[in-house]
């Protein structure tokens, strides 16, 4: 377990092996390292010279410092540009990595500002992730026993806390990603549903005396059955494991605002009778990335306190072969009694996402965010580091912000109004699943998706590109599961509170109307 320190120390006097500082294009130190620069003097130009440091993002060095510093390693990372909050996160968690054998990190970036210190936070315990769950020889811990950052405002109480959020927010994507990578064989849609009971009971736990509670109900296949759930029956068909739909619930008696979050839980996807080619199959435990973001990202409203009424819908199934498995041409009707006719079985997210959105707008819900990793189309549309949102544009405007603010990459795409010609195609049910027309394939998912939304405020993060990193550690993401929409989630709750709060304590500002 690492201890964390925030200090105010000088970087050249710190006793911690190894001191991280940043390299700024211009073949400069960032600030933060004014001491360093200042012990090396002239010779510094020289060393950056010498050893190629020219300040790009994911350059690392490593340097003895011969007595220079009082640390024997300062590592040098490249910033890539200007410091923000981005940048030095991506720095933290690239020499996250680069240093694996100190038993104490002092981290000298760039955290003149709470936020900038909270992203050295993230970046730095991001970076530093791996999943060794099941590693029969872990290996020993690359992580330092002691990590401290330093920082002129180390002091404040902004700080201070927003480095107690930046934990919380941490905490989440970890968690995000542990269940992301979990094999599909030990996370079927009943132990999904178990590990989401059990991650609210812990969370619960740890909440303050009196603060709201997380509640979490799981509608099995019966209850399913029983409310006329047809797009997780239909999907959880052909597989051993049933469906299950876990709804949370979090209250605060100070809400200003209410969201629900739906989340998509395919805990591995076959294609089903549309079986998708071997290689296409290799990572799609990904597919339920979707319903972890937003439990987490709920979990993490709870433990910050925030002022917002939160409903969270996670549809969890299995699209598997079997003598049950949904079938072309077969009609399903969904929660709200819109019949689907459907096509594709490999497009089956749209359809157990339409129970959940039906379940989550009989909430009445100011606001309905969706998070899938819906589309194929989407990644070759954006490619895949960028997630695609469409829905109102209002909301796509906030969650955009919300997105930047994180620090995860997103892009607005269209919902044509041709679109809706292309859903109402089938000549048997309400709405057709999936029409064959090779374009635009993430905007017909989107556009089918609005249908079960009632007409509220609405957007819709497709997330199959950015969620799942097939190649090496790039900043703080790792290799595997990056947790992504956790971070965004969680900006966008916490703006949504902030600016509801903002709006109320206005001068001649009326009073907010009761959450539904």
């Amino acid at each position: 377990m690492t201890s964390f320190a925030l200090r105010s120390a000088s970087p050249a006097k710190t006793r911690a092996e190894a001191v991280v500082v940043g390299v700024l294009p211009d073949g400069t130190l960032a600030s933060g390292a004014e001491d360093v620069a200042a012990a090396y003097g002239r010779k510094l130009s020289g060393l950056l010279a010498t050893i190629g440091a020219k300040g790009g993002a994911g350059e690392v060095h490593k340097v003895p410092t011969n007595g220079t510093i009082t640390s024997p390693l300062l590592v040098l990372v490249g910033l890539g540009g200007e410091p923000d909050t981005s940048s030095v996160r991506r720095a933290a968690g690239n020499a996250a990595r680069a240093v694996t054998n100190a038993a104490s990190v002092a981290l000298a970036l760039p955290a003149d500002s709470a936020e900038l210190v909270a992203a050295v936070v993230e970046g730095y315990r991001l970076g530093a992730y791996t999943y060794t769950t099941y590693k029969s020889r872990p290996g020993t811990p690359t992580t330092p026993a002691e990590l401290v950052v330093l920082s002129p405002v180390a002091r404040r109480a902004d700080t201070t806390a927003a480095v107690e959020s930046a934990q919380v927010l941490v905490d989440a994507v970890v968690a995000a990603r542990d269940w992301v990578n979990t094999p599909p064989a030990d996370l079927t849609p009943p132990a999904f549903a178990e590990a989401i009971s059990t991650a609210v009971k812990a969370a619960n736990k740890d909440l303050a005396k009196g603060a709201a509670k997380v509640r979490a109900t799981v509608l099995d296949e019966a209850r399913l059955a029983e409310l006329g759930c047809g797009g997780l029956l239909a999907v959880g068909g052909g597989s051993a494991a049933p469906p299950r739909l876990v709804e949370l619930t979090y209250q605060p008696k100070d809400a200003v605002a209410h969201i629900a979050l739906v989340g998509k839980g395919i805990t591995f996807d076959s294609g089903g009778l549309w079986i998708k080619p071997a290689g296409s199959m290799a990572t799609m435990k990904e597919d339920m990335a979707g319903a972890a973001a937003v439990v987490q990202a709920t979990l993490a409203a709870a433990r910050l306190g925030l002022p917002v009424q939160i409903s969270t819908f996670a549809a969890l199934a299995e699209n598997m072969v079997g003598a049950a498995s949904m079938r072309p041409g077969d009609v399903m009707t969904a929660y709200d009694g819109t019949t689907v006719e459907i096509i594709n079985t490999d497009a089956e997210g749209r359809l157990v996402l339409a129970d959940a959105l039906g379940r989550a707008t009989e909430k009445k819900p100011d606001v309905v965010l969706d998070v899938a990793t819906l589309t194929g189309h989407m990644v070759m549309a954006l490619g895949e580091r960028i997630a695609g949102v469409l829905g109102s544009d209002d909301v796509v405007a906030d969650v955009l912000a919300a997105a930047g603010a994180a620090g995860e990459d997103a892009w607005p795409m269209p919902i044509p109004e041709f679109m809706d010609e292309r859903i109402r195609s089938s000549t048997v049910a309400d709405l057709a699943q999936y029409d064959g027309i090779r374009w635009g394939g993430g905007l017909f998912a989107a556009a089918f998706l609005r249908e079960f939304t009632g007409g509220l405020p609405w957007a819709h993060l497709d997330i199959a590109g950015p969620t799942f990193n097939k190649g090496g550690g790039s900043g703080h993401l790792t290799p595997g599961a990056t947790g992504y929409g956790v971070a965004t989630l969680v900006s966008y709750l916490r703006r949504a509170g902030e600016q509801v709060t903002r709006q109320v304590t206005a001068p001649g500002a009326a009073a907010p109307s009761e959450p539904s």
